[in-house]
């Protein structure tokens, strides 16, 4: 299976096992990030071992994204993008929504201890 197939295919398994992952830690952090005219909240899982980063990006207008970035055997990077279906929002806890969202309001990160995003 290819990345592209994986994240197209299993992105709500993807993100349970962000948010699983980041609901473990002593703190989360969710930065604020901004490109040309696109800005957004991130919060993100780095596997070292396998030079592979997922995140999960919430950008203006409630519109949130899945990203997996990942580096191939000539050591180039790629990035895959795919849009969170309304089901897939579901899958977040509502107080990873909200700070999430503070965070894109006030253009500024935030860490914070993961034990407050459980709710």
């Amino acid at each position: 299976m290819t990345y592209e197939e994986l994240v197209k295919n299993h992105s709500a398994d993807m993100i349970g096992k962000l948010v699983a992952w980041v609901l473990s830690q002593d703190k989360a952090e969710i930065r604020f990030d901004f490109a040309d005219e696109d800005q957004w909240a991130i919060i993100s899982m780095h596997i070292y071992e396998e030079d592979k980063e997922i995140s999960l990006r919430l950008h203006l207008n409630d519109r949130y994204d899945l990203y997996f970035g990942y580096y191939d055997d000539e050591d180039e990077f790629f990035e895959i993008i795919q849009p969170l279906t309304e089901e897939e929002k579901k899958i977040l806890p509502e107080a990873l929504r909200k700070m999430m969202k503070h965070v894109l309001d006030k253009e500024e990160g935030v860490q914070i201890p993961a034990d407050f995003l459980k709710h």
